[in-house]
């Protein structure tokens, strides 16, 4: 397989037809390895247009939700931001480069490993790994300029609004299968926040989020 060329496509042919069109993101896909962060089984269908096992239920997105999603959010270099979810580590590598600091909590010890291997031998020097239920996110680090979720919740819990600064963005995909939406939750004012549904897909839900909790819009 040529590597670059499959790069390329994945970009050219999934990603920015899904209106991801942001100079910065594009260029970042082309600089943090995706396959570098895949499992070693499932190497050669790193730029699929697919969900790639992890094990245990949990998957990495595909390119084009990562991508659109880390588009949604607007990083800045100031920003500190926190993942629920690590998975591979892929998607706090690329939000480790738009932004100052990454908060990344991830229950599953054995995918902990896999996504630290993951960002040690990719040079990631700004991400922090804990081990936690990610519906209570981290208050002790926070509050955060933008969150994202990396997998469905039936609902955002009030514990992960409440880690938002003003102005802060939160990314998520929000519903019960066979319905769901990404969703941008952004904080406007001291506990008062605005949604914007971007779009509708299914993922594989995170872990730890009990149904009907949490916030409703």
């Amino acid at each position: 397989m040529n590597i670059e060329q499959a790069r390329f496509n994945m970009i050219e042919q999934q990603i920015r037809p899904w209106d991801v069109l942001d100079p910065q993101v594009l260029d970042l896909l082309f600089v943090v390895k995706r396959e570098d962060f895949v499992p070693a089984a499932y190497r050669n269908l790193a730029f699929a247009d697919m969900e790639i096992p992890l094990g245990g239920g949990q998957v990495m997105l595909t390119p084009k939700i990562e991508a659109k999603l880390l588009q949604e959010l607007s990083l800045k270099k100031t920003d500190k931001v926190l993942e629920i979810g690590t998975g591979s580590g892929h998607m706090a590598a690329l939000l480790a480069a738009r932004a100052e600091h990454v908060v990344s909590i991830e229950s599953r010890p054995e995918l902990q490993d896999f996504a630290r291997a993951n960002l040690e031998r990719a040079g990631v020097a700004n991400v922090t790994l804990e081990s936690g239920n990610g519906a209570n996110g981290w208050p002790a680090r926070g509050p955060y300029d933008a969150i994202l979720l990396s997998g469905a919740v039936p609902s955002v819990p009030e514990a992960l609004l409440k880690q938002l600064r003003v102005g802060g963005r939160l990314a998520a995909i929000v519903g019960e299968a066979p319905v769901m939406e990404a969703q941008l939750i952004t904080c406007t004012a001291e506990g008062a926040y605005n949604t914007v549904n971007l779009f509708e897909t299914v993922a594989p839900a995170l872990d730890g989020f009990a149904a009907k909790e949490g916030f409703s819009f």
